[in-house]
């Protein structure tokens, strides 16, 4: 009988999912990935099996969770796109919000005691001090942000009411780059991330690369973000699990860098890495974009151990720009 640590990942077959389903299984983990793959992708998922099932389908998760019997969940699988949260906010909060309660509630009665929980730095809105802490007001512009954070707060009031359940809510930053070995990276179909699509515009597969507002408070006008590395993300993942796994109680850790860079300073990166020019065009600003965000991250240092590997402007396009030539090739 296999006696390794058992963990379910839900979104396991999705960008920054994928990403720690490797990290788990290259730990020793047994990994189960559940993901409905409308926007993951089956082969992404490098260790274990996959369960192709959706959050609202309440039998499906309870069969899975029972049968497989996990000590832990990590769970992904939200939809994340801030434009589009604006657009259809009902989208956000049926699925990150409601599917999160679905999820929950059938690991408190299966009592599965451990939840890692995929947040975001939009819960802080446009936060009035730069770099934000996790003490910061929760004020969200987006229905996006706010999905996040209602799942926050019933995760909170969850272990509070139930002493055996504890969580820890990673509240990403900026996340880019993909695996150094070229196994895995960021494979939306229509990708909303800056990073990603400055290179689809260097490859010439979108005609010029939008900056959404050029006219924010920030030193060049342009929206200023932490950019993290998906390997160091996955790794914060592993050591919040092992986190849990050792007593810490449930808690809520930043993950960035501390420092930011604009739009523009990343459209340079991007031009100097690749060696190719590429069309910008200005516009407006987007609805539910914050002119800054920068991760104050002392908590997840302090209390996981936790130090970034790949703090590289550079590394992290590097990384992503490979994958997205591969990526070219088998598209």
């Amino acid at each position: 009988m296999d006696d390794r640590p058992r963990i379910l990942v839900t979104g396991g077959a999705g960008y920054i999912g994928s990403h720690t389903v490797l990290a788990l299984g290259e730990a020793g983990y047994e990994v189960l990935t559940y993901d409905n793959l409308s926007t993951g992708h089956r082969w992404a998922v490098l260790h274990g099996d996959l369960v192709e099932g959706d959050l609202a389908d309440k039998d499906l998760l309870r069969k899975t969770i029972r049968s497989f019997a996990p000590e832990s969940v990590v769970h992904f699988a939200a939809f994340i796109e801030v434009n589009e949260s604006v657009l259809k906010p009902l989208k956000y909060y049926i699925n990150n919000t409601v599917n999160s309660i679905n999820l929950i509630n059938i690991m408190v009665e299966e009592k599965v005691k451990n939840m890692i929980f995929s947040s975001t730095a939009a819960v802080y809105g446009a936060p009035e001090r730069v770099p934000v802490d996790e003490s910061a007001p929760l004020a969200p512009v987006n229905p996006y942000g706010a999905s996040k954070m209602m799942v926050e707060k019933i995760l909170s009031d969850t272990a509070h009411a139930v002493p055996a359940f504890a969580y820890i809510s990673l509240r990403y930053f900026n996340v880019a780059g993909a695996d150094p070995e070229g196994r895995i990276g960021q494979a939306y179909r229509d990708p909303t991330h800056l990073i990603t699509r400055a290179l689809r515009a260097a490859l010439g597969r979108i005609p010029a690369l939008e900056i959404f507002g050029s006219d924010y408070p920030t030193f060049d006008g342009t929206g200023v973000r932490d950019y993290i590395h998906v390997n160091d993300l996955a790794r914060a993942h592993l050591l919040a699990l092992r986190g849990l796994e050792g007593g810490i109680r449930s808690q809520v850790l930043n993950c960035g860098y501390g420092h930011g860079f604009s739009v523009r300073e990343v459209v340079d990166s991007v031009r100097k890495v690749t060696g190719r020019d590429f069309p910008v065009k200005e516009t407006g600003r987007r609805e539910g974009d914050p002119p800054q965000i920068v991760a104050q991250c002392r908590l997840i240092r302090d209390r996981l151990s936790w130090h970034p590997e790949h703090d590289d402007l550079e590394y992290i396009i590097r990384t992503a720009w490979e994958w997205e030539k591969k990526l070219e090739k088998t598209e």
